[in-house]
């Protein structure tokens, strides 16, 4: 599906899902590259980007936030960034692409910005409310991890070992999808400087700036999460030696008691204290002075 938006001489094309013959009447109308069109056709592993005489081609994988794509781990976006026009290309909806829509359809909100000079200020603003819409969803990540840190310390442990696994695997996901966008910062400065001028390259700067600031809480939220894990971790460890220790006193308690009983089940015709007056009090009382001694034994050495 293709979706026209115009401004003044600017024009921004989004194409979802395009078929073979929408690709085909857009490189006839905007002179792509053969390797472009067949680009726009299939999902691409890593992002990349290249530079035409005409235009400079993107290929960027951002993390998905969308609760209907819980299968996918990212979704790609396709830039064809032209002197006056800006193609766009996905495979699924998008959110943020849908918002930036409402924003580019203000009369005069790019005026305003002075962004109107050529297309690659459209790309600048999308980029950047791009990346605006993942720090806001990894701002949220923070109530997690408050959560987390509420319930390792409530003696939830046990339970809070998915949980921190389940989002650590989330953090993970951004990171590998995010790996390669320093990178293509680094290069679309050179490209952008020859194509739209010297002036453009402090945009992509600003762009530089909000990936940074993504990544930087994408690292912290990992640091503390890791320092979560490590406590967690550590707590459940030392849970689970109060409870072996516990076991293992039980056991020596029940021992010698049960060597007690035994000994006197035994089927022998004389057997000590046995046909004595009292003789059942007597064993009851051998029983609990052993189990006096092996407590105060225990507590002597500290193990409880």
């Amino acid at each position: 599906m293709i979706t026209r938006h115009t401004y003044k001489n600017l024009t921004w094309v989004d194409a979802e899902a395009p078929t073979l013959e929408e690709i085909r009447d857009l490189g006839q109308e905007y002179n792509l590259p053969h390797l472009v069109r067949e680009e726009l056709l299939i999902k691409t592993a890593h992002s990349k980007v290249n530079s035409y005489s005409n235009l400079i081609f993107l290929i960027l994988h951002f993390p998905t936030a969308q609760p209907g794509l819980k299968d996918e781990l990212e979704q790609e976006i396709d830039f064809i960034v032209g002197r006056d026009f800006l193609i766009t290309a996905h495979y699924e909806p998008i959110d943020p692409l849908y918002e930036f829509t409402k924003r580019f359809e203000m009369q005069g909100a790019l005026e305003r910005m002075g962004l109107d000079d050529h297309a690659g200020y459209i790309f600048y603003s999308l980029i950047k409310s791009l990346y605006k819409t993942l720090i806001a969803e990894l701002e949220k990540i923070n109530a997690r991890l408050k959560n987390i840190e509420s319930n390792v310390f409530a003696g939830n442990e046990g339970q809070m070992v998915k949980t921190i696994s389940v989002l650590n695997r989330e953090l993970l996901d951004y990171r590998q999808t995010l790996r390669f966008h320093q990178e293509i910062w680094h290069s679309l400065e050179i490209s952008a400087e020859k194509f739209f001028g010297h002036d453009f390259v402090h945009y992509v700067s600003s762009i530089m700036g909000e990936y940074n600031k993504l990544n930087n809480i994408l690292s912290g939220h990992r640091d503390i999460l890791n320092d979560m894990r490590e406590t967690n971790d550590s707590l459940l460890s030392n849970k689970t030696s109060e409870t072996m220790k516990t076991l293992t006193i039980m056991s020596f308690v029940v021992f010698p008691l049960t060597l007690i009983a035994s000994i006197f089940g035994m089927n022998m015709r004389r057997l000590p204290l046995v046909g004595l007056p009292g003789d059942f009090w007597i064993v009851i009382g051998i029983m609990a002075v052993a189990v006096t001694i092996m407590f105060s034994y225990f507590k002597f050495k500290k193990w409880f």
